[in-house]
């Protein structure tokens, strides 16, 4: 009687098992550096013959004249909101092919997120304030992240075969895809990456804030 008492709570357990259904892969962890210093900011990404797409709602805000975050990682089919919590107006606007775009001057937040339904890379930018610079990288897949300061970040993807892809900012080249398998025996990977010099930090002058103000008087006074 024990015996069956046993063998029945191990097929319980493994009718519980098969109704929570296949078991989630651990997240690929992965590292890039350029040489000995960690890569902040990369954009790591999965990518396989067929993947789930779905439409989603993402952020890119406006704090000291400056786009935050500077790089927005998405999937195609996403709308992103450019609200701006400055005290200075903005006029964001994108020249990149994969959507260009361009929110006339304003303040607070626009009444329409903007879709981006193409895949590759777009560079927003100030009207007013030419050093303003973001990155919004736009992706076929949901499978990705960007690494943190340390230069790591975890992926997650339901187990199989994948090509890893990595983008950065200043990196001087493409690197190439590197075929991955999550699952059992999965190991973390580590890439290298050559990056050009950081761009020269560039803020506004009191001049331009100055004529910033005159502009938003103008346009909300009749």
């Amino acid at each position: 009687m024990a015996v069956f008492h046993r063998l029945g709570g191990y097929a319980g357990l493994l009718f519980v098992l098969a109704l929570s259904g296949p078991v989630q892969a651990a997240p690929l962890k992965i590292a890039v550096s350029d040489g000995p210093a960690p890569v902040p900011d990369a954009v790591v990404s999965l990518h396989a013959e067929a993947v789930p797409l779905q439409g989603g709602e993402a952020v890119m805000d406006q704090r000291n004249s400056a786009f935050e975050p500077g790089v927005l990682a998405v999937q195609v089919g996403t709308r992103v909101s450019f609200p701006n919590s400055d005290t200075v107006q903005h006029q964001v606007y994108s020249f990149s092919a994969p959507k260009p775009f361009e929110l006339p001057l304003y303040s607070g937040t626009p009444q329409a997120p903007v879709l981006f339904d193409r895949p590759g890379v777009v560079v927003v930018g100030c009207n007013i304030h030419d050093w303003m610079i973001g990155y919004i990288v736009v992706l076929e897949t949901p499978y990705f992240g960007k690494t943190d300061a340390q230069g790591r970040v975890a992926v997650a993807a339901p187990p199989g075969k994948y090509r890893l892809r990595v983008w950065h900012a200043r990196q001087k080249a493409p690197l190439a895809d590197r075929d991955v398998v999550i699952g059992p025996g999965q190991v973390p990977v580590d890439l290298s990456l050559a990056l050009g010099p950081a761009p020269p930090l560039r803020q506004g002058s009191e001049r331009l804030r100055a004529l910033q103000e005159k502009l938003r008087s103008l346009k909300r006074d009749p």
